[in-house]
């Protein structure tokens, strides 16, 4: 890779929500979801950890417009990997969270989860089904 192409590269990509109650958010993500709280800036922003990735949380005054947009279209806000959507969906279930569907099979060859956040944001769980083609 040229100097110029490696300056360049990208190490990680940080999607934000927007919501209407910071703490809430926070208490569905760590206590529902079992994720954990990277950071929080002042009462306004958060981060929240799930694995290796993160997102963020900025705490608006409406709620996300896109919420609605997104449910009608079977659309997606974040879209996670994990390696056993069937545990997964159990020890989210333990935890008390409502899923709108699966474990399924999906014909792109994953086994998906979805379920809606504090707020209304549609998450899914994604996990190949070929483990090899996913290497």
């Amino acid at each position: 890779m040229s100097p110029a192409v490696e300056a360049a590269r990208i190490t990680a990509i940080t999607p934000q929500l927007r919501t209407t109650d910071l703490d809430a958010s926070i208490g569905f993500y760590t206590g529902k979801l079992g994720f954990t709280l990277g950071f929080r800036w002042q009462d306004f922003y958060a981060g929240i950890c799930a694995g290796e990735a993160e997102f963020h949380l900025k705490l608006v005054d409406a709620p996300d417009p896109s919420i609605d947009y997104v449910a009608q279209g079977d659309h997606v806000h974040l879209y996670f990997q994990a390696p056993d959507v069937e545990a997964l969906a159990a020890e989210f279930r333990a935890r008390g969270v409502t899923l709108i569907d699966g474990p399924v099979d999906r014909p792109w060859d994953t086994r998906e989860i979805v379920l809606r956040d504090d707020q209304g944001h549609t998450l899914y769980f994604s996990q190949p089904l070929n483990q090899e083609e996913s290497k």
